[in-house]
């Protein structure tokens, strides 16, 4: 089965993106759905226990649940720290993600991940859609949906690849700068496409 990516920058519509595939039947990984999985407190993998562990219970919620606010302000600050949680992580995720991608059924299946190129997951997918925008819709999509400061939304973006990199990799380009009518139109007309890829 074809294992297709799907990523952008903040703001981009990722997720506007793979819920018009969702829409059209086909199976969707999300890689920020499953690094929460991972680190739940029912999840099977211990990453919890191991974190709590490492960095103290006051790294819990009232709940017993991550807090995730105060663990990326912890490691935002603390490069040591940050590989510490990168390595028990990330092969945690990729696992779980890649059980998930096999157990997808129908053509083809979306991995959704906004740090897909980031975090080198290009060697799991057979081709790369990008969701794009200009970088000053992105700026003011991003502020309007999370409340949050120009600063701090330029400052993700600096972290990110550059919109160009981006571009450069991509197989397909979802611009979605216009309505979301326009953009379910660029899915299904790119659904088409990847269903007769799958066929040849």
């Amino acid at each position: 089965m074809l294992i297709i990516g799907l990523t952008g920058g903040i703001g981009s519509g990722k997720s506007a993106a793979s819920a018009c595939f969702k829409q059209l039947g086909i199976e969707v990984v999300d890689a920020d759905l499953v690094a929460r999985e991972v680190v739940a407190p029912d999840s099977s993998c211990a990453a919890l226990a191991q974190i709590t562990a490492h960095f103290g219970q006051g790294i819990l919620t009232n709940k017993g649940e991550l807090d995730r606010a105060k663990l990326r302000q912890l490691i935002f600050q603390d490069p040591e720290e940050k590989a510490w949680l990168n390595a028990l992580l990330h092969p945690l995720i990729r696992q779980s993600m890649l059980a998930q991608l096999n157990a997808c059924n129908g053509p083809y299946a979306i991995l959704e991940a906004p740090l897909l190129i980031e975090n080198q997951l290009q060697q799991y997918i057979n081709k790369l859609i990008v969701v794009d925008v200009p970088e000053s819709l992105q700026v003011s999509r991003a502020m309007a949906r999370d409340n949050n400061s120009q600063a701090q939304i330029r400052a993700i973006m600096a972290a990110q690849v550059s919109r160009q990199q981006r571009l450069e990799q991509a197989d397909f380009v979802l611009d979605n700068s216009g309505s979301l009518s326009e953009l379910q139109q660029q899915v299904g007309a790119l659904h088409q496409q990847l269903i007769s890829m799958t066929l040849n």
